[in-house]
């Protein structure tokens, strides 16, 4: 079911950044229903990435679950005059969602799990100064931010692949059987992906 699930979200149709910002105010605005519908299912990739490391377990389509139930949450709470990118403030809603069933349901060892998400947020955000000051912090989150961008712009399956494989440590060839897909398909994504994140990230910091 779970390889199904995600040869389901490689069909789905990503946002442009002015398609988002109308779908936002038809829905926060207006009420707009479908607006809402299509800004959950454009962001259901997120749910998938936040469950994909627990793929091999047998609640692992309840946890896809319980994460869009912590999307559809967020969507409704989320206010887009802030400012903030969307995709950075629904993480840890779908996460801890995730997280929450996951202990309930006695599928992961607590210790471990919170090590990992430990560990994940650290090999985002850990600058080499243990102490960083104040414009440093700034910088950090800036960062970040960026590179949670720039990843949502990317084609669905090279962004799998790259929390997949980059950043989840997961095999090419697990990964190729997941997509259905040869693991040297696998590494050409990667590369792409990779590239298309480095030209992102170097507009941006030309601009720091």
């Amino acid at each position: 079911m779970f390889s199904t699930y995600m040869k389901k979200l490689s069909a789905v149709k990503k946002l442009t950044p002015e398609e988002e910002k109308k779908l936002w105010r038809a829905y926060k605005d207006q009420g707009d229903a479908a607006a809402r519908r299509r800004i959950i299912e454009a962001y259901q990739p997120l749910v998938f990435r936040e469950v994909y490391p627990y793929r091999s377990l047998s609640a692992a389509m309840d946890a896809v679950q319980e994460g869009t139930i912590g999307l559809i949450e967020a969507v409704e709470r989320y206010d887009p005059h802030h400012g903030a990118a969307f995709s950075l403030y629904a993480v840890h809603r779908v996460r801890g969602r995730i997280h929450d069933f996951l202990r309930r349901e006695g599928q992961v060892d607590l210790p471990c799990l919170e090590a990992e998400t430990e560990a994940h947020e650290t090999a985002k955000e850990r600058l080499v100064d243990e102490c960083p000051s104040v414009a440093e912090v700034a910088e950090r989150h800036a960062l970040v931010g960026v590179l949670g961008d720039a990843m949502e712009r990317l084609p669905a399956r090279e962004r799998m692949v790259l929390e997949g494989v980059t950043i989840g440590g997961a095999g090419a060839g697990t990964m190729a059987d997941a997509l259905g897909v040869t693991p040297a398909h696998i590494y050409r994504l990667q590369k792409n992906g990779i590239r298309r994140i480095r030209g992102m990230l170097s507009r941006f910091m030309q601009h720091w």
